[in-house]
């Protein structure tokens, strides 16, 4: 998996604060930038965390680039509706190589690892074989380049959730807090917890103060999970807030 935060919303602190300066103050638009020292907008951050306002962190985004995932890990990550992404097609992208994500689990057993493997080898050698029978069947009557696209767009069926993927994603911040929370935590699926744990550091880096406390539920409160606990908050408090 390689995660790159490839933009984000310049200032994006002032940005926030500046929003929360019109909601609260007697600012025009013309002005309302003005005077936003790095200890004024530090403090009008920690006053809308505080309030539990969030409104306002939605004027800034934040543009990833993900590579290296699974395509089940796509199907997770779309759940998040206020975003936007743009992913790699199966349909016009042939796939070549075959790239596959293996879960830790089957990687550290040996004889699960060549099971799969093998598995996924079978699988791919059955993607060329009907990419190719169904390429020379729809050759008959179209264009080369529009056979091969339509041989794909079938063959690619057979295609496992292991396949791996890439996208460019783009959240904004209440968004990114709200995924965080979900899926930072230690009973979320493994590969994206994985992924959002890389999403916040890289954030955090951006807008600390927005990102303070970015992280699962319980680095900032009790858990929500009930008896379904993983017991581990001291240490998530450690991981992700340093304390």
């Amino acid at each position: 998996m390689k995660v790159t935060l490839l933009t984000c919303t310049p200032n994006a602190e002032q940005m926030v604060a500046a929003a929360a300066k019109l909601c609260y103050a007697s600012a025009d638009i013309d002005t309302v930038m003005e005077g936003l020292t790095p200890e004024k907008t530090e403090k009008f951050l920690d006053m809308l965390s505080s309030l539990g306002h969030e409104s306002p962190i939605e004027h800034i985004t934040f543009s990833f680039g993900i590579e290296g995932v699974s395509r089940a890990l796509l199907a997770q990550i779309t759940r998040h509706r206020i975003a936007s992404f743009s992913v790699q097609s199966q349909r016009y992208v042939k796939e070549s190589t075959f790239k596959f994500v293996t879960p830790p689990a089957i990687a550290e057993d040996a004889e699960a690892l060549a099971l799969y493997e093998k598995t996924m080898a079978e699988i791919f050698a059955s993607y060329q074989n009907l990419a190719a029978t169904l390429e020379e069947k729809y050759s008959a009557s179209m264009p080369p380049k529009a056979a091969e696209k339509k041989a794909i767009e079938d063959a690619r069926f057979v295609l496992p959730n292991a396949c791996a993927t890439k996208m460019i994603m783009t959240m904004n911040a209440r968004s990114l807090l709200n995924f965080f929370r979900l899926r930072c935590c230690n009973r979320a699926q493994w590969e994206i917890r994985d992924l959002a744990t890389q999403m916040c550091a890289l954030v955090k880096k951006q807008a600390p103060t927005i990102f303070r406390y970015a992280g699962p539920p319980c680095v900032k409160g009790g858990c929500p999970e009930g008896k379904m606990t993983c017991g581990s908050a001291s240490e998530m408090k450690q991981k992700f807030l340093g304390e």
